[in-house]
């Protein structure tokens, strides 16, 4: 029988009176604030959304605010002394705050937008405890840091990634920082991807802790320093947590001179997947920018509507 980590509030009582949220550690924190928010996407699912321009193409919905208006009030309740970055409301809390939230309230707000159920809701304690709730599978993957959890059904499961799926996600959403050195669309066209993989494109965050979940085998994705994002954080920490392979797509560890992320269920996996990488851009330097695989058009590939709101994150791609 699986064994609830220490501070994880029993099934049936993570909507309690607000005052339950103070006896909670911070695992027990993210994974409330986490499902509260889920709950609040799944509640508004099929209504028609009022959407909040961003500009340059970039939207929110009034999923999106509600529900991060939902998780504050937890983190509020549960940390009242800490500081938030919220995706809609961004900085908030005391300036001196010695620990800060990340929050990303709905990941795959077009998907929602347009009646697709791939979305995720992440809550991380920068260089911490986090959790993803996948508002529509009633799960919750969770960690404190040390080990990474997965709950439905009120059972708490390890999660132990495996690379038995051979299905590597893999996100096209612009802006494309590393090219033409990387693009992750050539990825999928490269002979020994092909050969030992097969190509998925969820287009949220929800395929980031699959593979710390064992669902997935690999993740990829370009962009900067993803390390202290709010879209990434949570999946990250899982992943860690979890034991996976976590670097950025050149191989080196990921932080503020990071470039974009590789996620691996296993040092094969991963070994695999960067020796792929490098022959793309060795390649590429002796065909020129303009050779095989060069690509024009910046799509939106993530299912966020986002594309070009991403620029004001330094690089980052937000799934």
């Amino acid at each position: 029988m699986p064994v609830r980590p220490v501070g994880w509030p029993r099934a049936g009582i993570l909507h309690r009176v607000i005052d339950s949220y103070e006896s909670l550690d911070d695992a027990g924190v993210a994974a409330s604030a986490a499902r509260a928010g889920a709950d609040v996407v799944r509640g508004m699912y099929g209504q028609r959304l009022t959407r909040i321009d961003k500009g340059a193409g970039d939207f929110a919905t009034a999923a999106d605010v509600e529900a991060e208006r939902t998780i504050l009030g937890v983190i509020r309740a549960a940390r009242p002394d800490d500081a938030v970055l919220g995706e809609e409301g961004g900085r908030r809390g005391p300036a001196d705050a010695a620990r800060q939230w990340l929050v990303d309230p709905l990941c795959g707000t077009l998907n929602c937008a347009v009646g697709s159920m791939m979305v995720a809701v992440n809550v991380a304690l920068r260089d911490g405890a986090a959790a993803v709730a996948d508002p529509f599978g009633g799960e919750v993957f969770f960690t404190d840091g040390e080990t990474a959890w997965v709950r439905h059904d009120g059972v708490d499961t390890r999660s132990v990634p495996t690379s038995a799926t051979r299905l590597v996600d893999v996100n096209l959403d612009p802006p494309f920082p590393s090219a033409p050195g990387f693009r992750a669309v050539d990825l999928l066209a490269h002979p020994g991807f092909v050969e030992r993989f097969r190509p998925r494109v969820v287009s949220t965050t929800l395929a980031l802790v699959w593979v710390a979940a064992g669902r997935r085998a690999a993740y990829v994705t370009d962009g900067g320093d993803l390390s202290g994002s709010v879209h990434f954080a949570a999946g990250i920490a899982l992943c860690r947590a979890a034991g996976c392979v976590v670097t950025g797509i050149d191989g080196a560890a990921i932080g503020p001179a990071g470039r974009g992320l590789v996620v691996a269920a296993d040092a094969e996996t991963h070994g695999l997947l960067m020796s792929m990488i490098r022959d793309m851009d060795q390649c590429r330097d002796r065909v020129g920018p303009a050779g095989p695989g060069a690509t024009g058009g910046m799509i939106d590939g993530d299912g966020d509507g986002d594309g070009a709101a991403h620029r004001a994150e330094s690089g980052e791609i937000r799934a």
